[in-house]
């Protein structure tokens, strides 16, 4: 109701120009309104003074304010969008405008700039910008909406989990080396030992970083293939013009490699947690013969620590078998709760969304916790048909949490390709969308990350 109240206030107060008290007005309203952010062409980032940020959800703009908005995250990037035109809100002229060149520098031609918004925030809005006549999509990122407050930028974001598991802070490199050189005297032969090495020195993964400083969670990549051709697969990609971000391990570890692996991050660390599903592998069930028999060495030796699971969910045979052997929790990973949404983004190769939920209803049947990780996009996740969906999903499946995480497409490109599935409605805003359904389901969990077992309700 605030922001609604505040746009019209916005369009309100520019129209009355000639009303006494304009200029003070005015000023009022500029003090709320974010500055736009742009970049050059030699990438140069810079604010443009005159014009507001506007921030995307769908086909709806809306204008960034303080009030709306958060300062950046700490560990965030901002990053230029190549080819696009920025959108922003002319001030004066009450508008909405594309820009193509600098009005303060004509021959200087101007881009839209996003932010890549750190872990445990999720996006209300993402970058407003136009792709008239472009094709090719974006890399593969999320493109949060940003703009430039009175000291810094501020981020359309929404705060969904404190806890500092990914905070590049708490991940010095110096340390990171050190646990590197000690976990190679322990298990000199041990190959997923040394995957997670270049996971976590070349790549910089934060969960790779975590395991060598017995934080948190670690990492179990097992598989070299996936069932599903997903358009934003960030180690495998067959779309021309998109890049995979890392490289997929080349191999399947033994039970003994990955039990190794578990056992030594479970007894070093208090309310560990273990998880196969990674962003450097394919989709683990494909891998589960590896895996159960690594699941019962784990258990043989400790009842301690969380292994979870982040998976399609593709093959409920294979869920069966990993819950039987000791998994404790599962995180299935939808764009979307509608069949043809779903499968529009996934693109199953060998498995039917169907699957999907006999998997869920497995895992839940055997006192499971069970988690979706679902891929935001506003406009999309928060519209209409998509909101009333989920609701059901939550209801029918008993499902325990809910993981925002900001999906890592072109924003644009991915809404018209979810509209030729089907229309999902206006977008009700994610704010609204994460209060209404606290509302209706009080235990329903948010966050980011994979729990501990020890912070399981219910």
């Amino acid at each position: 109701m605030f922001w609604y109240i505040l746009i019209l206030l916005v369009n309100d107060y520019l129209s009355a120009r000639n009303k006494k008290g304009q200029v003070k007005i005015i000023a009022y309203i500029n003090k709320q309104i974010l500055t736009a952010v742009v970049a050059a062409e030699n990438g140069e980032i810079f604010e443009l003074d005159g014009y507001g940020a506007v921030g995307m959800s769908g086909d709806k703009f809306t204008i960034l304010t303080k009030a709306a908005t958060c300062d950046m995250p700490h560990g965030s990037e901002l990053m230029m969008l190549p080819h696009r035109r920025p959108l922003v809100f002319n001030v004066v002229t009450d508008q909405f405008e594309v820009m193509e060149f600098n009005p303060y520098a004509p021959q200087e031609k101007i881009y839209p700039v996003g932010v890549f918004n750190s872990p445990g925030y999720v996006n209300r809005h993402v970058c407003a910008y136009d792709d008239a006549g472009i094709e090719n999509p974006l890399p593969l990122f999320s493109y949060g909406a940003v703009g430039f407050g009175k000291n810094d930028f501020q981020s359309a974001a929404i705060l969904v989990d404190t806890e500092p598991r990914q905070d590049l802070r708490q991940m010095p490199r110096e340390g990171v080396v050190k646990g590197v050189d000690r976990i190679r005297k322990a298990y000199p032969d041990n190959r997923l030992m040394r995957h997670l090495e270049t996971c976590a020195l070349e790549y910089g993964c934060p969960a790779g970083k975590n395991f060598f400083l017995s934080r948190y969670e670690a990492p179990l990549p097992t598989s070299t293939v996936c069932n599903a051709n997903c358009r934003g697969c960030i180690s495998l990609q067959t779309e021309k013009n998109l890049c995979a971000c890392q490289d997929r391990i080349s191999f399947t570890p033994s039970p003994q490699e990955i039990a190794e692996v578990s056992i030594e991050h479970i007894l070093r660390v208090k309310k560990a947690v273990v998880s196969f599903g990674q962003g450097c592998e394919g989709e683990p069930l494909t891998a589960a013969k590896a895996i159960v028999p690594a699941i019962e060495m784990i258990r043989e030796r400790t009842t301690k620590g969380t292994i979870n699971l982040n998976t399609n969910a593709s093959l409920p045979d294979q869920v069966k078998a990993l819950c039987n052997a000791g998994l404790d929790s599962m995180r299935v990973s939808m764009n979307s709760v509608r069949k043809s949404c779903y499968q529009a983004y996934f693109r199953p190769k060998s498995y039917e969304f169907s699957d999907v939920l006999q998997s869920i209803d497995m895992a839940k049947a055997k006192g499971k916790f069970v988690s979706i990780n679902y891929l935001n996009c506003p406009g999309f996740t928060d519209s209409q048909k998509e909101a009333e969906a989920l609701v059901q999903f939550v209801r029918t499946h008993g499902i325990d949490m809910i993981q925002w995480r900001n999906l890592n497409f072109d924003p644009k490109h991915y809404t018209r390709i979810m509209a030729m599935a089907e229309d999902g409605g206006s977008p009700m805003g994610m704010e609204s969308l994460i209060k209404n359904l606290s509302q209706e389901f009080p235990n329903l969990i948010h966050g980011y990350f994979n729990p501990p077992k020890e912070n399981y309700v219910g």
